[in-house]
């Protein structure tokens, strides 16, 4: 178990109930008590307990939490120090709980509780082993969402039926109900710290029968959304965790998401360039002269571009900012260039060797050089940027340690 306080108040009850809330907390102080409330009302004709998972939030979440379970026995509190986030909280939660059915509910009031109970029984009742509340299956809404938020809401919708085919019209929904018995036969193979918990029961079990019941999403009453990059980023990493983590760190998948949107890009800018007639210039060497401007400008844009994508993206835990902005592209430059020059030199030497040349044509034979000399210099380019460019946080202890 998760190390922490004892949970407060266990359930004096003489049978399972028929749920179990659970609802990881961080600093929602402004939100919980009215969280509380709203569920024993919305409850009330059923019998359940709710857990509060708290990662012993500054704000002291955790301390009115325990201050209402004091008077309200269906309620307990779980304090968390030590391996805290999202996932690693509901997972406690569920691992505490002793309802027949297991529920997943946000702290900030933005979803509806009023169709909590409705969904238990639909799980309980074997209709289905996971029902989910969704912002798009009939009766469902985004609320005031704006359309950026609900455009990448329905990316991600594409992806996870894309790569993991989930029966979910909102697979990004972190409100659900799941049996306990689904439950017991998914966990030992959740990553704890998977990004969306219910990504993790439907992709580890996609054989799981999946309801949904529309709800409307509120806005927050209280705190701050945590919808940016980092979110966007940490959803795809767990959709390629799932599908491809077997084969290829998901890491690398970004990464290479990365590099061929900055083809495209180097592609556009080349295009553009050429469209607004710039010319090229003569540098002194015969062997880049005449020099094409709109090429350089291509080659900028897509450093430009790929080491800011990679920074705020791929890397987002180790990254650059500020003054140190400047020392994480210099380092990316350096080494996109060694990268080039490992290209050039495994291309030539495949072509000194005559690499097929006598079972291919010879323009063949050249573009299998080059394909084969790109992908050595992407992964060692990779490999060196995850070691050198973005492993700041150990780079820096080492040498402060050195200091």
């Amino acid at each position: 178990m998760t190390s922490a306080t004892s949970p407060t108040n266990p359930p004096p009850l003489d049978a399972p109930p028929l749920l179990s809330v659970i609802t990881p907390t961080y600093n929602e102080a402004g939100n919980i008590l009215v969280l509380l409330e709203n569920l024993e009302r919305a409850l009330a004709e059923v019998t359940y307990e709710i857990i509060v998972v708290d990662d012993d939030s500054p704000d002291g979440t955790w301390q009115l939490a325990e201050d209402h379970a004091a008077a309200h026995p269906l309620v307990r509190v779980l304090r968390r120090f030590h391996d805290k986030g999202l996932s690693p909280a509901v997972l406690a939660g569920m691992e505490l709980a002793e309802g027949r059915t297991l529920a997943v509910i946000d702290a900030d009031g933005q979803h509806d509780e009023s169709i909590l109970a409705a969904m238990a029984r639909r799980v309980d009742s074997g209709e289905a082993d996971v029902c989910v509340g969704s912002r798009n299956s009939d009766g469902g809404s985004y609320g005031d969402w704006s359309r950026g938020r609900r455009l990448v809401s329905w990316v991600a919708t594409l992806i996870a039926r894309l790569f993991l085919r989930v029966p979910l019209t909102d697979p990004m929904s972190g409100y659900f109900v799941i049996s306990r018995e689904a439950f017991e036969d998914a966990a030992p193979d959740v990553n704890p710290q998977g990004f969306k918990i219910l990504l993790e029961f439907l992709g580890r079990r996609p054989e799981l029968s999946v309801a949904e019941m529309g709800y409307t999403f509120r806005s927050r009453t209280a705190g701050e959304t945590k919808l940016n990059s980092s979110v966007i980023r940490s959803y795809l990493l767990a959709v390629f965790d799932l599908r491809f983590g077997h084969m290829v760190k998901p890491q690398l998948l970004l990464y290479t998401l990365v590099g061929l949107a900055g083809v495209g890009v180097n592609f556009g800018a080349i295009v553009v360039g050429e469209a607004v007639g710039l010319g090229s210039i003569t540098t002194g060497s015969e062997a880049i002269d005449p020099l094409a401007i709109p090429v350089v400008v291509g080659l900028l844009a897509q450093l430009v571009m790929t080491f800011t994508a990679n920074n705020w993206f791929t890397f987002w835990e180790n990254r650059y900012q500020g003054s140190r902005l400047l020392v994480g592209f210099g380092l990316f430059a350096v080494i996109s260039a060694y990268g080039l020059m490992i290209q050039f030199a495994v291309a030539k030497w495949f072509d000194t060797l005559n690499l097929g040349g006598g079972l291919l044509s010879e323009g063949v034979a050249a573009a299998l050089h080059q394909l084969i000399a790109i992908l050595v210099a992407f992964q060692a380019s990779y490999f060196l940027n995850v070691n050198l460019t973005w492993r700041r946080r150990e780079r820096d202890e080492a040498l402060r340690a050195v200091g």
